[in-house]
């Protein structure tokens, strides 16, 4: 019998990969201030991908109190060496996306698991996605059709939606923009028997 597959992540993008991909996931709380943890990795010192792969551990380890494989994972936004965290009203978006507008950004996204109070495998990808100089008319209207969806991740974007217009290039997996970099974990937990092979 496999052990359950647990997610500590409130994320419906998170969970709708996973369970696009076929993987049977229960919903677990991970009880992680991560506004006072962010803070305190900032204050020692660590930058974005860091503060990424230590709130992903954190997650994992804090869910997990048995046999159960157990998914902790985070993204963090970084722009010109800075961590952005999301906004909370429409205007704090459009200030976003005109900030990011015709400049490159990084997404790193950790994906940790853990199993009985430790973590037991990890993975980081990094993203470098180009937005291009859209005009302020494409930003309104852009706007007016997202509205508060816009407001669901850092960027102030969902690649798979409208938000793929925002963008002229972009370097790096599909999945770990989504959050998840979730080939690596397919991997992992089909070595471990969590998943058929």
């Amino acid at each position: 019998m496999r052990a359950p597959i647990v997610l500590a992540s409130r994320s419906l993008a998170r969970r709708a990969v996973l369970e696009a991909a076929g993987v049977p996931v229960e919903l677990g709380s991970a009880d992680v201030d991560e506004a006072k943890e962010k803070a305190r990795l900032l204050a020692g010192g660590a930058d974005p991908r860091q503060v990424a792969e230590a709130l992903a551990e954190l997650k994992a380890v804090r869910a997990s109190h048995g046999p159960d494989f157990v998914i902790g994972a985070d993204q963090t936004l970084e722009f010109e060496g800075g961590l952005y965290d999301k906004v909370d009203t429409v205007d704090g978006a459009r200030a976003r996306l005109k900030a990011l507008r015709g400049k490159p950004h990084q997404l790193h996204s950790a994906v940790v698991v853990a199993r009985a109070g430790r973590a037991v495998w990890r993975e980081t990808d990094t993203a470098t996605l180009g937005m291009r100089d859209f005009s302020d008319q494409f930003l309104e209207d852009y706007l007016a059709v997202e509205g508060r969806a816009a407001l669901g991740s850092v960027g102030c974007y969902r690649l798979e939606g409208p938000g793929a217009q925002l963008f002229s290039a972009i370097e790096g997996d599909y999945f770990a923009i989504l959050g998840l970099p979730l080939l690596g974990l397919l991997n992992f937990l089909r070595r471990e028997g969590a998943l058929p092979s």
